[in-house]
């Protein structure tokens, strides 16, 4: 070796993959809590100016700010961690922490309800304003838009737009309880961060029929006949069974007339599929035989459209629609009609 050659470097005991890493020496593993993992939550939020309750989880914490009375449960949550069911901050806060933490974060106004626009502060003809929120402090919801009424002089209104809370910098504290690995807890928890409903739901292995388009012999691994040209063959299908892990929701009537359920249904079962793991929910609409008419229609009708081909019993459908108070005559002969048609 000359002088001016470099040092022939010491072996590295470690291996190394094809990128030069030393393996399992320059992994990071995660650790503690981290997004995606479901905990149950404990916390309290309060203006930092004001001290006004934002929202809490503590029932004596409601009955001292008297909000108790609202329909609404207080009691630790169960949350999905980065799936913006609490302010970033809050989460950043405990994410590798683990079960037991706790602590205290401020979030800043921006992230938390937004600044104050005073641009959100608009003049508009009163007669937008329904009459029984004609008033100052009434809540108005024009165009899509939802505000409070700050002043009404005349025919015109102020009415500001902004949220109630904008502008105002968030204390929140927390304790994770403990982390949540079973799957109806966590499918609970997040159903509960939208509904305050009683849910009934449950988790099965269900065997469906899928169809899947199989090639036949002739055509197997031949994209054409011997003149080149494409073949013309109709596609082949045939059923096979697969399982489906399925989420059953048993919709309530209470959950059936939520305004946020029927117009966020598709997005949040949709998230429920991606962090449960599931294939598929179903939901599941429960009608009894207590709701008079419509009921007793509604079971009727659609046994008759299942009937694939029997006759239906016109005497009893005529007795049930008698009951009902509806022309039996003019529907009996529509449904004679139909099975001489048959």
């Amino acid at each position: 070796m000359t002088d001016d050659q470099p040092e022939a470097a010491e072996p590295d005991d470690e291996p190394t993959d094809a990128e030069g890493n030393n393996g399992d020496a320059n992994e990071t593993e995660e650790q503690g809590i981290q997004e995606g993992d479901f905990v149950r939550l404990a916390y309290t939020a309060h203006t930092v100016e004001n001290d006004q309750l934002v929202d809490t989880t503590d029932q004596e914490v409601a009955e001292e700010e008297g909000v108790d009375d609202q329909q609404e449960s207080f009691e630790p949550r169960v949350i999905a961690v980065g799936a913006g069911h609490l302010f970033d901050a809050v989460e950043q806060d405990f994410i590798g922490g683990e079960a037991g933490d706790s602590g205290s974060v401020t979030v800043p106004a921006e992230e938390a309800f937004g600044e104050y626009d005073e641009e959100e502060v608009r003049t508009l003809s009163a007669e937008k304003i329904p009459e029984d929120d004609r008033y100052p402090g009434g809540h108005v919801d024009i165009d899509g838009e939802h505000g409070h009424v700050n002043t009404i002089i005349g025919g015109r209104a102020r009415v500001d737009f902004n949220h109630p809370l904008a502008g105002e910098d968030v204390e929140y504290e927390y304790e994770v309880l403990e982390t949540v690995d079973d799957r109806i807890e966590r499918a609970e928890g997040m159903l509960g961060m939208y509904f305050d409903a009683d849910l009934d739901i449950r988790i099965e292995v269900d065997e469906v029929a899928e169809e899947r388009m199989v090639e036949s012999d002739e055509t197997e691994g031949d994209d054409g006949d011997e003149d080149g040209e494409a073949d013309d063959a109709e596609p082949e299908f045939e059923a096979e069974q697969v399982e489906k892990e399925t989420l059953y929701i048993e919709q309530s009537p209470q959950l059936q007339f939520d305004q946020q359920w029927m117009m966020g249904k598709q997005q949040i079962l949709g998230d429920l599929i991606d962090r449960l793991d599931l294939d598929r929910v179903i939901v599941e609409e429960v009608i009894d035989g207590s709701g008079g008419m419509m009921g007793g229609m509604g079971g009727m009708m659609g046994g008759m459209g299942g009937g694939g081909g029997e006759e239906a019993d016109l005497e009893a459908i005529e007795k049930e629609l008698e009951d009902a108070d509806v022309d039996a005559d003019e529907i009996t002969e529509e449904l004679e009609g139909v099975d001489a048609d048959e």
